[in-house]
């Protein structure tokens, strides 16, 4: 008879932990300014180390939270001052297996380390304008001129 205890009180805890991952996504997803992306968190090897996950905007902040964790605090906070996406591309390889056919990957480039964003190819407009936007004394990497000569 215990044995079917402890497979109850696992099954329990699973579905308590399953409860939490959906409630904490519907709770930022209701707060409004998220966005379904994959971050890649470790590129020891060629195609992999990609993460799911959502970003929420909040003012000069994408704070980036992993989709399987039920931790409060973000994983990852790239600010909006000095980011510039140096370059895009399709997904490659093992990449074109874990992620959607219409989705796009960013290198941005910052004032913390190089990171790379996978997102669906409709939000890349928004995060671009995201990047681009700013505060009335803020000049975007990306739009600033050089002086006429």
């Amino acid at each position: 008879m215990q044995i079917i205890e402890w497979i109850a009180i696992g099954l329990l805890l699973f579905l308590v932990t399953i409860v939490l991952l959906i409630a904490r996504r519907a709770i930022y997803a209701r707060a409004g300014g998220t966005i379904r992306c994959d971050l890649r968190v470790s590129t020891m090897l060629v195609g992999r180390g990609w993460s799911p996950g959502f970003a929420r905007f909040v003012g000069d902040e994408m704070r980036w939270y992993r989709l399987f964790s039920i931790a409060v605090r973000p994983k990852r906070v790239l600010t909006r001052r000095g980011l510039a996406v140096e370059s895009r591309r399709l997904p490659e390889g093992q990449e074109r297996l874990i992620m959607p056919a219409d989705w796009i990957i960013l290198r941005c480039v910052g004032h913390q380390a190089p990171v790379e964003i996978a997102m669906a190819l409709s939000t890349v407009t928004g995060f671009s304008s995201w990047i681009e936007a700013g505060p009335p004394d803020y000049q975007s990497p990306r739009l600033s001129m050089p002086p006429a000569a």
